[in-house]
């Protein structure tokens, strides 16, 4: 808590119950990702972002460089405080899917701003050609604040 106004600080400690002794800690492979100019996603279970906190938990990363969030299910606040960061907010088409991905896959989204703009579904595709099918369940009002790259975008250029 102590770090709360201190995002950078803050954003060390994210997923830190995850991290292993000895290896990079999520922060740092984020942060690592974001340096080679990749864009890093995170995986989740059932009701991701449920809890308190929610501003934190979107706002810490996307300082970290996570522009994606893949979960079975996402807690509507949150959902929504994910694309106020500029963060897109998917579920896996087939819950499944989830035990499929793994630590260190890398996939890719095709045509990111034709997915925000109108798209249901995204497929995301990995080296090996595995395809992995997300559905995107935005409002046209969160799809316009995702291009814009977030709210505080989306607000400076007038809401359109």
């Amino acid at each position: 808590m102590k770090y709360r106004s201190n995002v950078p600080e803050y954003a060390k400690y994210v997923f830190n119950p995850f991290n292993k002794e000895g290896e990079p800690t999520f922060a740092e492979r984020a942060q690592a990702a974001k340096a080679k100019k990749k864009m890093a996603i995170i995986v989740a279970g059932d009701s991701y972002g449920q809890g308190s906190s929610r501003e934190h938990a979107a706002l810490c990363p996307m300082y970290l460089g996570v522009r994606a969030i893949i979960a079975k299910s996402i807690e509507r606040i949150h959902q929504a405080n994910l694309v106020n960061f500029g963060i897109l907010p998917l579920t896996f088409a087939s819950p499944a899917d989830y035990d499929r991905v793994g630590p260190g896959d890398e996939f890719r989204i095709d045509d990111v701003q034709a997915t925000i703009a109108s798209a249901d579904t995204v497929t995301l595709r990995d080296k090996s050609g595995r395809d992995v099918v997300c559905n995107v369940t935005l409002a046209p009002r969160q799809r316009k604040i995702l291009a814009a790259g977030g709210l505080l975008n989306y607000t400076r250029e007038g809401g359109k």
